[in-house]
């Protein structure tokens, strides 16, 4: 878990991003999704490290980087803004290009810094996840009851932070059980771990504002950018028993999007690197080092 990391705080142009870096070799970024943070890497980081220098980052409004109060249409947290932290964190620690993986959010965000930066992405790898605006384009009630929280946490300030605020250990085990399909997927200390970021109230704020990005100004640069596709190889990777596995075309979703995608299913939820943590590492390695 980590063992061989270090632990830093990068500031970049417009914010503070909690980084842990280690491993030797080529650089690669590991973005996390929501209700996370850097920590969901624990399972498998280790081992990459032994082929890579892995830098996992906490996303602008997660963990414990920078959480600013969200501007009045979302824009400090539009995924172009949060790419460009992430591309800005590599940068100072001296990588120039680099390959990426995103689960959940983190792979939104790796998909805009692609788009926005495409001579900086080696490689770049989505798990569990099809494009935004798809889904909000075709967003019908499986989807709407499955995925609820895309429109609970949209809700204008300062409902959806009142609320899970109220309990938010409760509403973070809630996403965690619910999403997840195999059984003690979780470790203890990584809950402690989520739940220390997660109950705090910029953090519940952040993570609203990310939502609210994404269904709004995220939504306009991803119109603009329809025609823009991911020019590196893409391996998309997502759970067999999830959502998104189970109603969308995941291949099929990126090749509209990407000119060189290859991907597949495994068996587990949407958790992939906790619940299935061989087969997700497995298949990242075969994929980054060919």
């Amino acid at each position: 878990m980590f063992t061989k990391f270090k632990s830093q705080i990068v500031q970049t142009s417009q914010a503070a991003i909690k980084t842990v870096v280690g491993g030797t070799g080529k650089p690669l970024l590991l973005l996390h999704g929501y209700p996370q943070n850097y920590f969901m890497w624990y399972k498998i980081a280790d081992r990459l490290a032994q082929d890579f220098t892995v830098i996992a980052t906490d996303l602008r409004g997660y963990g414990d980087s920078y959480a600013p109060q969200g501007k009045a249409d979302s824009s400090n947290y539009a995924k172009r803004v949060v790419a460009q932290d992430q591309v800005e964190v590599m940068s100072q620690l001296g990588y120039e290009e680099f390959y990426l993986v995103g689960h959940d959010r983190g792979g939104r965000v790796a998909h805009r810094l692609t788009l926005d930066y495409p001579e900086k992405v080696k490689k770049l790898a989505v798990l569990d996840i099809v494009p935004t605006y798809e889904l909000y384009t075709t967003a019908d009630r499986e989807f709407a009851t499955a995925y609820y929280h895309w429109f609970f946490l949209i809700q204008p300030f300062p409902l959806p932070e009142k609320l899970i605020s109220a309990d938010p250990e409760y509403f973070l085990r809630s996403c965690l059980n619910n999403w997840s399909k195999v059984a003690d997927a979780f470790t203890t200390e990584a809950l402690t771990e989520y739940l220390r970021c997660f109950k705090k109230p910029e953090v519940i704020h952040g993570t609203c504002e990310d939502y609210r990005a994404s269904a709004a100004i995220d939504l306009i640069h991803d119109e603009q950018d329809l025609d823009k596709k991911v020019t590196c190889p893409l391996l998309v990777l997502w759970g067999s028993r999830g959502i998104i596995g189970k109603k969308y075309d995941v291949l099929g979703s990126w090749r509209k999007r990407a000119s060189n995608v290859n991907g597949k299913a495994i068996d587990c939820g949407h958790f992939l690197p906790e619940e299935a943590p061989d087969n997700t590492y497995l298949s990242l390695k075969e994929f980054l080092n060919e």
